[in-house]
């Protein structure tokens, strides 16, 4: 071993330069920061939606109308909708949990039940709520309708 091919141990040495270490560091004086302005600055945070003191577009872009806290979202399905599971699943019973295993629904959707194309299978359906003529045409071909 001689001096010229001495090493340091492997991950003794960092490539980082350290910066704010002085004039000597080669980063030091401003930081990297550049002189004045509020980058330069410590606890410089900028508000999302900044740009750059240019009127931002959340501002820019009209508003009006209201939105309804308190409204209630329903997952809407029609009654050809059901007659396709039916008749690729030969399920008799369908509820929320057939629904979501399906993919027409998500976990914590209300399900609504509308009356758009026809059903002919007799089917008893669970849901949150049906329209009159859902619940109607569920009835007419013969089976239930059980509101959660």
């Amino acid at each position: 071993m001689k001096l010229n091919n001495l090493k340091p141990a492997e991950g003794s040495t960092k490539t980082r330069k350290r910066i704010g270490r002085g004039p000597g560091s080669g980063k030091g004086g401003t930081s990297t920061r550049g002189h004045k302005g509020a980058k330069s600055r410590s606890g410089y945070s900028r508000k999302a939606g900044f740009e750059g003191g240019q009127m931002p577009l959340q501002r820019r872009v009209p508003k009006f109308g209201f939105t309804n806290p308190n409204r209630v979202e329903y997952k809407a399905i029609n009654l050809d909708a059901l007659q396709a599971l039916v008749d690729a699943t030969k399920a008799t019973e369908i509820n929320a949990e057939v629904l979501v295993s399906n993919g027409l629904a998500s976990k914590n959707d209300l399900i609504k039940i509308l009356g758009r194309g026809e059903l002919t299978a007799k089917v008893d359906v669970t849901a949150h709520h049906f329209s009159a003529t859902a619940a109607e045409a569920i009835e007419k071909a013969g089976g239930t309708v059980t509101k959660l």
